[in-house]
């Protein structure tokens, strides 16, 4: 059992409904006169988790750190170059596309784009009942359409609705939409990848609500990848921050929020507006920009632009460990007294009166 599977939410189940061990997408890069490969892009480059039952984990980090293909790899959208991924007890990252089939009724996704996730040409009726036909879920005609009109239900869709076409709905209406052809297919896991980011900030409220009461009526498991930790703080149990490829820390979501055990997720946090009156962050602006995932930096990926870096740093990889009950930093200022430590009982949203 890996690291993370040391930490479950209150009331957690005992076995997880996702497992990801050390998960590895390496791309090829091609070039030169015979088109061979000449280097990789390391994407996603050895990163571990749980979810359990009802939970959900927010995976975040900025645009191109690899959330997002680690959600594909999870999906087996592509092969991966290495690691292992169990859904409920079972390995299916090795599986044939036979034997995997009825695993992908179990997990299902929500994309980014409402639009361009729905089928232009289909309407309502036939985008939810394709995956309900797809696994064989109705015994008849007359249960087809019950279900159907029932995920319209679930997703607070009037029924009527079904008949209409994906241009015909607003932004928040189609991801609507997208999250009932989620449900259709019955599934334990639900990947959101970036489910929000393209809504207004009402409608991402509504959105998010809605996965929130989903989750508690159908004990959904729930991967939330997303760039915007002020809707993450709202919605997740725990939190998984990336960086080039890597988790660099990985807690619940009050402890994360309240004081930060990396300096990349104390930078990050300093960027979320603060909404009390008279309160407001130190800001912590990063150095330099993010390296190349084709050329990561040697040591810990982050000593770049960190900065608390030390010669340590610069040489041996951090691994991803404990640093408090049910918190865990890859990071080796741990390793230090605490009066060297300046994230030692920090308050990483370093709140300042005004």
């Amino acid at each position: 059992m890996n690291e993370m599977s040391q930490i479950k939410p209150p009331g957690g189940a005992a076995t997880p409904v996702l497992q990801v061990t050390d998960l590895k997408k390496h791309f090829p890069i091609h070039g030169g006169f015979f088109g061979g490969t000449t280097g990789h892009v390391y994407a996603v480059d050895g990163v571990s988790f749980d979810i359990m039952k009802g939970e959900t984990l927010a995976l975040v980090g900025e645009s191109g750190c690899g959330k997002s293909t680690v959600g594909k790899a999870i999906l087996r959208l592509f092969p991966i170059t290495g690691g292992q991924v169990v859904l409920d007890g079972t390995r299916i990252d090795d599986m044939g596309a036979g034997t995997l089939r009825p695993m992908r009724r179990r997990m299902q996704v929500v994309f980014q784009d409402p639009f361009s996730s729905l089928n232009p040409r289909m309407r309502v009726r036939d985008i939810l009942a394709e995956p309900i036909r797809n696994f064989g879920l109705a015994r008849n005609a007359r249960d087809l359409e019950e279900r159907v009109a029932l995920l319209m239900d679930k997703v607070r869709l009037p029924r009527d609705a079904v008949g209409r076409w994906p241009h015909e709905f607003s932004g928040g209406q189609r991801q609507r939409i997208g999250i009932a052809r989620a449900l259709a297919a019955d599934p334990d896991l639900i990947i959101c990848d970036e489910a929000v980011s393209a809504l207004d900030v009402s409608v991402k409220a509504q959105i998010v609500n809605l996965l929130q009461d989903l989750q508690q009526e159908l004990g959904l498991a729930l991967l939330f990848i997303s760039h915007d930790l002020a809707i993450v703080e709202h919605m997740t149990h725990r939190v998984a921050v990336m960086y080039l490829g890597k988790i660099v820390e990985v807690a619940p979501k009050r402890e994360l929020f309240a004081a930060p055990k990396h300096p990349y997720t104390e930078a990050l946090l300093s960027a979320v507006p603060q909404p009390t009156p008279g309160v407001q962050r130190e800001r912590i602006i990063l150095k330099g920009d993010v390296p190349s995932p084709i050329n990561p930096p040697k040591g810990c990926r982050f000593h770049t632009r960190c900065p608390y870096a030390f010669d340590r740093c610069r040489q041996e990889e951090p691994p991803l460990r404990p640093v408090e009950a049910g918190h865990l930093a890859a990071c080796h200022l741990h390793d230090r007294p605490e009066a060297e430590n300046p994230l030692a009982g920090a308050k990483g949203a370093r709140l300042l009166a005004v």
